[in-house]
């Protein structure tokens, strides 16, 4: 193995101290051993650092194209986005998209059409109109040109300025030509913009015909083709997104505050109530998961009567509208239902290994205790990851949104009133869309992956400052009773020296394994899709099979990885070298290492999902409460925002568990190599913890093998 570790990072006896001092000390420094580091994998922490500067550069081009108002409010016939108060006319208030001419809107959705609905003209409104009871109402252009009325007047009135128009005006609004355009259609608010239900009125109709004015169509087609536009998979991520946006206080709360605050009240119950955690943990677990699930049902409407609403602000009880979003929360309450299921018997057969937990994880409460500064060490790297997930985030939003507005080629006849130019302008009748060239698709591809990558690779850094700090409490004990001063911060100091590189090439490792299960995911969903034809059993049995096996290569890799940072933090080895070292002690003691550490793994990994779920179940109830189903804060789902909620609760957990998961680690890695290299009996173990794990019988089990 390269020589005795306690010549590396510990105290060395007396007989290994050659060349040391008079008292067996090898440097004149307290005892810890620096002479054998150095610098290693620099290559790697070179591509690191090239790495942020390349996300620094991706994410400004976000920031100085994109605007996240895009992702919830459309764009009205001029190309400016509802809500924004810097377009012209100022739109801050106008924030639901109205077509004015429901005969554009019925020939955009016929079949072979050339002329789409984003051509068809549209205008910003404060809400959505309805046809008078008694007459007719009219929907009138912005203001301008002639039309001396202000911004702020022409809303007062209702956005009605049709008795001001001239008689050529008033026959070209009869044309539906503009500037007025009568409201014939009920509409409601779906996600900002105005749903037609093909449900013509009367009265408004009658007066209409009555006046002059040409055929409408009143086909179901009106319906659909908006309903159609609003459900597209576009629009429907475009939503999401925004749901982000908006859910910013309840990710603060339940992906950040929330989770430090039960992380460590876990550890401090670890150190202090270690017998009856593995109980609590596995009761609280299925509790958590029979409570998001009951959730996801009444959000799908499977049980109670709240189930998600797609229309914003009030409507007519008797219209049903769907939208994708309910469809997506049908799935998730399914998959819910099967990892209740198996959360379930899963805990019924874990049971008669819970006292082997209990012991296990009492190695950790002894380490801990002695270690003090374990338990809020971790608040350094949620800071950082924190700023981070902040910078991402909101980079992340601005690239979503970063595309470029530019006008359509419908290449159609059309005609409108300009009131500008004060005629009838038949050029200038295409819409405006927004565009989305290869390289931003590329830019937010690369955005994804560097979250993952920093996020590894913070992991990495903190687990391999935990492993640096226990390995000291493990090695010093082998000839005086008191560990060396400050370990944690020792430990830090060796990994910012000597191991960067090392921990960004393993962080790297990682990631490209997740990405390449990630991109084989979506090109076989593509696939899957693009073809008609059924798929096959062996299809099938072929497509389960790599995914099976590309989980079983990321779960030994992430499993090497951490025993890798072990002995990078133990012997100051490079990554490589360090794996080697790590398997060959894992393959030389796998029976007894197993016996003692899956179930305790167990244990953590249902420790940080008690957490996620917490976090998540938190984040229902906030997207529950009136502000997230009204007005502007009206989220279209609340699945994105509780996904994001859970994802980060359970990566602040396994930065706050991982004190207690590497402490496990370390010094059963440390143990077997303490005994290897003296005969079977341990030097360097302490006292208090080798009485601990031989009162469960597992020190026996390790020093003896089985």
């Amino acid at each position: 193995m390269g020589g005795p570790l306690g010549a590396i990072i510990g105290r060395c006896p007396v007989a290994a101290a050659s060349g040391g001092n008079e008292d067996g000390r090898i440097g004149g420094d307290g005892g810890i051993i620096r002479h054998n580091r150095k610098c290693r994998d620099l290559v790697f922490l070179i591509i690191f650092i090239a790495f942020w500067v390349a996300m620094i550069v991706n994410s400004s081009f976000g920031f100085n194209q994109g605007n996240p108002l895009r992702l919830m409010y459309g764009l009205d016939y001029k190309g400016n986005i509802c809500g924004n108060r810097h377009a012209d006319p100022d739109l801050r208030e106008l924030e639901v998209r109205y077509w004015l001419n429901p005969n554009q809107v019925y020939q955009s959705g016929l079949k072979n059409s050339q002329f789409d609905l984003a051509d068809a003209k549209s205008i910003c409104l404060m809400e959505c109109p309805i046809p008078s009871e008694d007459g007719i109402n009219w929907v009138c252009d912005y203001p301008e040109g002639d039309i001396r009325l202000s911004v702020d007047d022409w809303i007062d009135r209702d956005y009605d300025y049709y008795e001001y128009l001239t008689t050529e005006t008033r026959n070209s609004s009869l044309q539906l030509q503009g500037p007025c355009y009568p409201v014939i259609f009920p509409s409601v608010n779906v996600y900002w913009s105005c749903q037609f239900i093909a449900r013509a009125s009367n009265v408004s109709l009658k007066q209409w015909q009555q006046m002059g004015g040409v055929d409408i169509d009143e086909n179901i087609m009106i319906d659909k083709t908006i309903h159609r536009a609003i459900n597209s998979p576009s629009a429907v991520l475009k939503r999401y997104m925004a749901d982000i946006w908006k859910a910013g206080p309840v990710l603060v709360v339940c992906g950040g505050i929330l989770p430090l605050f039960l992380s460590i009240i876990w550890l401090l119950m670890i150190r202090h109530f270690v017998a009856g955690m593995t109980w609590i943990t596995v009761i609280l677990f299925n509790a958590l998961v029979i409570s998001v699930a009951m959730l996801y049902y009444r959000k799908a409407g499977w049980i109670g009567s709240d189930a998600l609403s797609v229309v914003i602000g009030e409507s007519d009880p008797y219209v049903h509208i769907s939208g994708r979003e309910i469809n997506h929360l049908h799935v998730v309450a399914v998959l819910m239902t099967i990892v209740m299921i198996i959360s379930f018997l899963s805990s019924i057969a874990i049971v008669r290994r819970l006292l082997i937990a209990t012991s296990v994880l009492k190695v950790a409460a002894k380490v801990i205790g002695e270690v003090q500064a374990l338990i809020i060490f971790p608040i350094l790297p949620y800071v950082i990851l924190a700023i981070f997930y902040v910078f991402w985030f909101s980079a992340a939003l601005h690239l979503f949104s970063s595309g470029q507005i530019l006008k359509n080629d419908c290449n159609v006849n059309c005609c409108s009133f300009d009131l500008k130019s004060n005629k009838v302008n038949c050029d200038n009748c295409c819409g405006y869309s927004i565009h989305y060239t290869p390289h931003i698709g590329i830019s937010i591809l690369f955005h994804v992956f560097g979250c993952y990558w920093a996020t590894q690779f913070i992991i990495a850094c903190s687990s391999t400052v935990i492993a640096g700090s226990v390995a000291s409490y493990y090695w010093a004990r082998g000839e005086i009773s008191e560990i060396p001063f400050l370990p944690v911060f020792s430990s830090m100091k060796r990994l910012l020296r000597y191991n960067l590189g090392s921990v960004a090439l393993g962080s790297l490792i990682v990631s490209i394994v997740e990405w390449v299960r990630f991109i084989l995911e979506a090109l076989r969903r593509r696939i899957r899709h693009g073809d008609p034809a059924p798929v096959t059993c062996i299809e099938k049995l072929m497509s389960t099979s790599s995914q099976c096996c590309l989980g079983c290569i990321d779960w030994t890799i992430k499993s090497v990885n951490r025993n890798a940072y072990i002995m990078i933090a133990i012997t100051g080895k490079g990554f490589n070298r360090a794996s080697a070292i790590a398997t060959g002690l894992i393959v030389n003691n796998i029976l007894r290492i197993g016996k003692v550490n899956v179930i305790g793994d167990v244990i953590l990994y249902l420790g940080k999902l008690c957490v996620s779920l917490f976090c998540a179940l938190f984040a229902f109830l906030m997207l529950d409460t009136h502000k997230y189903k009204s007005a502007h804060n009206k989220i279209s789902s609340p699945l994105f925002p509780v996904l994001v909620s859970w994802g980060l609760g359970y990566v602040v957990a396994t930065l706050f568990f991982a004190v207690v998961e590497m402490s496990i680690d370390t010094i059963i890695l440390s143990f077997c190599q303490d005994a290897e290299e003296h005969q079977g009996t341990a030097q360097y173990a302490p006292p208090l913890l080798m009485a601990t794990l031989d009162g469960q019988g597992e020190m026996q089990r390790l020093t003896q093998g089985s």
